[in-house]
């Protein structure tokens, strides 16, 4: 076996947990909503508009963010409006942007 520098690397039990919140941002509404939130909060029905979606699916897509960690929310009367709650979701999206934009 080849003698390697010791490497600084991430557990793998955190590596799985980043794939997973990786896995939950792979899909092109949840991109274009978090781009959205990186701007300022917005509404369900302000997101389901851009995305081109049922407020009932968007809603699905924010729970699923949500309930990873990467997004917040607060009820306004009847609206729940979202915002970031992972910093770090400003750098993958400048990567994505810079790849893509």
């Amino acid at each position: 076996m080849p003698r390697t520098k010791a490497l600084n690397l991430i557990p793998l039990n955190a590596l799985e947990q980043a794939a997973e919140c990786l896995r939950t941002l792979a899909h092109p509404h949840r991109l274009r909503m978090v781009q959205m939130l990186l701007q300022q909060e917005h509404t369900v029905g302000d997101l389901a508009t851009a995305c081109e979606i049922q407020p009932h699916m968007a809603s699905e897509h924010l729970r699923l963010m949500k309930d990873r960690g990467l997004l917040a929310n607060r009820r306004d009367g009847r609206n729940t409006i979202y915002r970031i709650e992972e910093v770090g979701l400003k750098s993958i999206m400048a990567c994505v942007e810079k790849r893509f934009g």
